[in-house]
């Protein structure tokens, strides 16, 4: 009996995965657009007189308990006012002595405030609390609010024949409760709801319990993990059909966390239930295991004032009344790990919450469809936010501080596809192995972000850190506007022998944002053998990548699999010049001076760019002449240490690759002969320089001193003490021997009394 009913489930989820690849292969369906439709579309005005949307203010909330009797809400003539009262529990950040609170005038009307609070004033939809004394930080104490909601509509909280909800997103909550209406304010929730006998109703958590006298019935839901305000909801309807599965955990099966689904009669949720499961055991695996100790979903009826789209409450998410789809539910469930377990810090990181979302879709289809169908959600979301781009960022630090209107703060374009497009370019950019570990590990990341916060500064630091690497330079994605438009150009070049070089040239050419640093992919096609596939690191515009191959390429395709997916232009074979070779003075010489330098003919340039610096960083340059004609250029003026040159070629069309770089050496300046009593410190250019294995160093001393004398590697290590102790006012000459050390370029420092000098000096064996 069990090996058939194993089988059964096989033929279920085996149909389901078929049927679900069918109906995804219409990729116009996504759960993401309805979801912006509806919320965008949501009428919402920002409240000009309030507080700054930031991480911190002078409290903490710690838990919300309301007590709401809405019995009459479901009864005609269904009015929208019901009374209320809210403890709220919250810890003391900065000392005070009142607090201030978000509450909608129009919608709610406080009567008293008890227990710490003693006095109050409600103006301007902010209420005001003075506390019975002042409160020291660390404190926690708790206030109750007494208050009644008013026979208004006001967007937030709906009654509809029958049917109650509340629906916040982003700051209505402040009009059915009292509340810090910040999502950066998480607390816990313990809500009571007075409702008729014939009504089942959801809200946030567990279901503690719920008790009927006559005709009356009151529902307590607990939830002991933090939600933001505008996750709060509380949906109840009369004669509502109430399925209820359980998913039993990964790590400990015998543990289960109910799923309950609230339908309207005559529309249950049977496809949905058949791949909710599954769903949770894939995001679970994905990211963590599922956060919550129960989940659920609720559809309202269209004419109750939610047409189409979700929302995804904290463990109770809200659907359309026709929306028991796959497309729409891949997209609102993921919310639970991405908005609700981790919610937005700002509404400037909304992108964390829908863009992820949006992503997480992508990823469902990767995983019932295969990576072909995944690769076609996101091209779908680039191409959707290239055909609608309003300009602006998906990062505008602005919106951290005043919410913007609902049609900007869920723009499509932006918010969603091009959201789920740059976690698509990351995954590029990082490879599959790192980035799904760094999204693992942003949310089992119980410190810092599981039933938290984070804001776009967190995931940044978040991936750099499983990265390895600092990763700040990806998230131009995310800071600046618009997009790259790639002009790119390659070239060819016969060397001779046998050998050829690909030049290419990675050009950006948008006007309206910045750089756009990126990893870039060419695959080199040849007259014979397999395709050559590189990838490099494209860190500055225009910059120039040269290849050499023992045999003839016939083509460059740039970014082969379209992984960069955001982005503009062509690459076209071009100008592209090929790179110096440097003819002598041999690498690492020593030579007199003046020096002549010779490089190579580049075919079709024009002049040529010649740096001499005294670092190989060329951050010290003595000579940048970009005029010579030629193919050599006389040096002078130089002496004492080691000196390194580049070439570039240059023409109309472009410049070359910079040459590898050499090093040459002069002779040194002559050695100073010294008499008598110096009258300041100094420290000499050893001599000689370069030197192997031994050289001389010779210092002044105006008056007895304590010296040491120190030989340092370019680390900073100090690799031999040359001498140490009290020495006479004069000329003191010592030897350094150098056996045992590496060829290359060391420090020696003196420090007499406050007198302290640095020099190079050169060891080449």
């Amino acid at each position: 009996m069990v090996d058939m009913n194993r089988l059964l489930l096989l033929c279920i989820w085996t149909s389901l995965l078929i049927s679900s690849v069918v109906l995804a292969q219409d990729n116009t369906q996504r759960g993401s657009r309805e979801c912006s439709s509806k919320k965008s579309m949501a009428p919402y005005t920002p409240y000009l007189n309030d507080s700054p949307n930031t991480p911190r203010h002078s409290f903490n909330v710690l838990n919300y308990k309301l007590d709401v009797d809405i019995r009459n809400c479901f009864l005609s003539p269904y009015p929208k006012s019901f009374s209320a009262t809210n403890e709220m529990r919250f810890r003391v950040d900065t000392a005070l002595s009142s607090i201030t609170l978000n509450a909608v005038n129009t919608s709610l009307t406080i009567d008293s405030v008890k227990l710490a609070g003693t006095s109050f004033t409600h103006a301007s939809n902010i209420l005001t609390i003075n506390l019975n004394r002042i409160y020291a930080v660390g404190e926690t104490t708790a206030v109750k609010i007494f208050y009644r909601h008013n026979n208004v509509s006001d967007n937030a909280f709906y009654v509809s024949s029958g049917m109650v909800f509340t629906d916040c997103e982003p700051e209505g909550a402040r009009k059915w409760f009292p509340c810090w209406d910040k999502p950066s304010d998480k607390a816990t929730l313990d809500l009571t709801a007075k409702t008729p006998a014939t009504v089942k109703l959801g809200s946030n958590g567990r279901l503690a319990d719920s008790t009927t006298v006559g005709d009356t019935t009151w529902f307590h839901w607990v939830s002991r993990d933090p939600i933001s305000t505008y996750l709060m909801v509380m949906t109840g309807k009369v004669n509502y059909g109430l399925d209820i599965l359980y998913w039993h955990k990964i790590l400990s099966p015998n543990d289960s966390i109910p799923i309950r689904f609230y339908y309207n009669i005559g529309t249950p949720p049977t496809a949905m239930e058949q791949i909710i499961l599954p769903m949770t055991t894939r995001y679970s695996t994905l990211f963590v295991e599922h956060p919550f100790e129960k989940n659920g979903f609720a559809a309202i009826p269209s004419g109750a004032g939610f047409t189409w789209g979700g929302m995804e409450n904290q463990t109770l998410t809200s659907l359309c009344s026709s929306c028991w789809q796959e497309y729409y539910v891949s997209h609102e469930y993921a919310h639970q790990w991405f908005g609700d377990m981790i919610t937005c810090g700002t509404w400037a990181d909304i992108w964390l919450n829908e863009g992820f979302a949006t992503y997480t879709e992508a990823l469902w289809h990767e995983y019932t469809g295969g990576y072909t169908l995944y690769k076609s959600d996101v091209v779908n979301d680039a191409n959707d936010y290239l055909s609608g781009n309003p300009g602006w960022p998906m990062y505008n630090p602005s919106w951290a501080v005043t919410t913007p209107d609902n049609n900007t703060l869920f723009n499509y374009a932006i918010t969603y596809a091009r959201g789920s497009a740059v976690l698509h370019m990351l995954r590029y950019s990082l490879g599959d192995s790192l980035f799904f570990a760094a999204l693992k590990s942003y949310a089992t990341d119980v410190v810092n972000f599981k039933f938290g916060n984070a804001v776009t500064a967190d995931f940044i630091t978040k991936i750099s850190q499983v990265a390895g690497q600092d990763m700040s330079w990806f998230f131009a994605w995310v800071y600046q506007a618009n997009h790259p438009t790639y002009a790119n150009s390659y070239n060819f070049t016969n060397l001779g022998g046998g050998q050829w070089q690909v030049a290419f040239r990675a050009s950006q050419t948008q006007t309206n944002t910045g750089f756009f640093p990126m990893p870039l992919t060419l695959r080199i096609s040849f007259t014979s053998g397999a395709d050559t596939t590189f990838r490099m690191m494209n860190s500055v515009n225009n910059q120039v990548f040269a290849f050499r191959f023992g045999r003839q390429p016939t083509a460059l395709t740039f970014d082969p699999n379209n992984d960069i997916i955001i982005k503009q232009g062509s690459t076209t074979i071009g100008s592209t010049l090929a790179t110096p070779t440097l003819v002598s003075p041999p690498n690492g010489s020593p030579v007199f001076v003046p020096v002549t330098l010779r490089w190579n003919t580049v075919v079709s340039s024009a002049t040529y760019e010649l740096q001499v610096a005294q670092d190989s960083l060329f951050s010290s340059i003595v000579i940048d002449d970009s005029t010579i004609t030629d193919t050599l250029r006389s040096v002078t003026g130089v002496a004492n240490t080691w000196f390194y040159w580049r070439v570039r070629a240059k023409n109309g069309g472009g410049t070359s690759l910079w040459s590898p770089k050499w090093a040459f050496i002069p002779p040194m300046d002559d050695v100073t002969e010294h008499q008598g009593i110096p009258s300041a410190f100094s420290l000499d250019q050893n001599y000689p320089n370069p030197f192997n294995p031994s050289t001389s160093i010779t210092y002044g001393l105006p008056h007895k001193s304590h010296v040491t004398l120190t030989v340092f590697n370019m680390l900073g290590q100090s690799v031999a003490v040359v001498d140490e102790g009290e020495r006479e006012a004069g000329y003191h000459d010592v030897a350094f021997n150098g056996n045992g050390l590496a060829s290359g370029v060391y420090l020696y420092r003196i420090q007499a009394g406050e007198f302290v000098q640095t020099r190079k000096l050169i060891l080449m064996k």
